[in-house]
This record gives C-alpha cells, sequence and structure tokens, in this order.
C-alpha cells in the first residue's frame, strides 16, 4: 500500500519582539493550511513583559523559546540569532518552506536568500510592516486577519473595519484576468485566485472584509461570475456599457 504524501514540512520562526502573542491561535491555524509546522521557534528577551504574553502559549503550541537578553541598549540579539538558525535549518535541506513571523523589514534580506534556494518563505506580520519584506516573501499574511473572530462569519469577516477598501480589490484582480488567454474573456476563479497571490504576495480576501475570494468579486461589482453546470467557478471583467440602438449620444440634438 503506498505511502501517503506528507505535508510540506515548514520551520516557523517568531520574532517575539514584533509579533502579539494574541495571534498564536489564529497563526498556526493558518500555518497548518500550508504545511507540517516541524520546527516552532520563538525568539526575545523573555524577562521583557512585551515578549512574556508568548510563554503560555509555549506548551501549548510546542514551541522552543530562544532567551535573548538584552545585554545593550539597541543592539537586537534575537534578529541575529534567528537569522543564524534560519541559515542552518536551510541548509539542513529539510524544510519544504519557511514561516517567519515580525513586522520588521531586517527579514527582508533572509527573506530573499531563502527564496534564492528554492525555499518558499511565508511571512506574517502587521499592515505596517515595510513592502520590500512583503514583496520578499511568496505569500505574505497581516496577523490582523488572525486575531481572535476575525473569520467566524461564513461570508464577510466581523472585524469593526475592513484593512483595505473593497474597490482597491477590482485592480488587481482585473489585472491579473487581463494577464490570463481567453477567447471568451471568461477564466477559472481558483486559477485567478492562484495568480494573485504571485502578483500581490499580500492579497487576501479577509483584508476587504470577506473570508471568500468570490465573496469578495461579487461585492466589486465590477465582474461576472457563474458556476457552468459540471463546472468550475469562473470569472470575466464586466463588458463596457454599450449605448442602445436608436438612442442618441448625450449632447447631441436632433434637428428640426
Amino acid at each position: 500500500m503506498p505511502a501517503e504524501p506528507r505535508s510540506p514540512r515548514l520551520a516557523v520562526l517568531i520574532d517575539a519582539d514584533n509579533a502579539s502573542a494574541k495571534i498564536a491561535d489564529g497563526l498556526f491555524e493558518e500555518i497548518a493550511k500550508i504545511g507540517e509546522a516541524s520546527v516552532r521557534r520563538i525568539y526575545g528577551d523573555f524577562s521583557d513583559p512585551r515578549s512574556k504574553s508568548w510563554a503560555e502559549k509555549l506548551s501549548r503550541y510546542a514551541i522552543i523559546p530562544q532567551q535573548q537578553f538584552a545585554y545593550t541598549t539597541g543592539k537586537n540579539a534575537s534578529d541575529i540569532t534567528l537569522v543564524i538558525d534560519a541559515m542552518d535549518l536551510l541548509h539542513s535541506g529539510r524544510f519544504d518552506g519557511f514561516c517567519l513571523v515580525s513586522s520588521d523589514s531586517d527579514f527582508t534580506r533572509l527573506a530573499a536568500r531563502i527564496r534564492e534556494q528554492g525555499v518558499d518563505v511565508f511571512g506574517f506580520g502587521e499592515q505596517k510592516t515595510p513592502e520590500s519584506f512583503r514583496q520578499a516573501c511568496r505569500k505574505f499574511v497581516y496577523t490582523e486577519n488572525l486575531l481572535p473572530g476575525a473569520t467566524n462569519n461564513r461570508d464577510a469577516v466581523p472585524t469593526p473595519e475592513p484593512l483595505q477598501p473593497v474597490s482597491s480589490a477590482a485592480p488587481i484582480i482585473k489585472k491579473v484576468i487581463e494577464q490570463m488567454e481567453s477567447e471568451d474573456g471568461w477564466v477559472p476563479l481558483g486559477e485567478v485566485g492562484g495568480r494573485l497571490s504571485n502578483l500581490a504576495s499580500d492579497f487576501d480576501p479577509r483584508s476587504y472584509g470577506f473570508r471568500k475570494l468570490s465573496d469578495l468579486v461579487r461585492k466589486t461589482n465590477s465582474f461576472e461570475i457563474e458556476r457552468p453546470k459540471g463546472g468550475l467557478m469562473r470569472i470575466r471583467i464586466k463588458p463596457a456599457t454599450e449605448t442602445p440602438a436608436g438612442s442618441r449620444p448625450p449632447g447631441k440634438t436632433v434637428p428640426t
């Protein structure tokens, strides 16, 4: 009997100084969608009140703490240790991907270096995370979308206010559809979703207030969406409104 294919092995490295413990539950649920968190390490000075909140999460998620005392003000030993460990794990050749949990742009080069090796990098950080780090990752998830209660509703995300307006999603979705070759304009919605991450690593329907891409697409009112009988859901850009036959263009007067 053939063995079941193993989930991708992931190394999860958390910067405790730049990640809130409130995201822990949502973080590991999100990581479980990607693969198996084989290594789980967190870096910080756990004698500092800012990092103490992670203490109760360590045993629940089997996270190994890497204590780094702040011997000198302004020097971040945690970042250096995380980078050293990441490179050791990378060169072991045992991992299919890395999850870097931080909002710090200092990890931009680390993410880029790991991807140069042909290994995927998944970033997790706040919306304030610099674009350089977000784009260095294959996919970047805003941790605001991982907070408790952020995805309980089946369709809409019950957050006080979405991270981005719905109208800002339409241009990037249109760009992806235009890049896909199709004679009649219809393209598979699933393929659009895959390409969105390639074009913008931080694209996420939850940032616009929706859990599913299809719900976001409908809300924009810029696309037609349908599921043919026995087929997959597909999407196309709404055709431009044509002037009905026999009507006169605006501003023109009918000669008497």
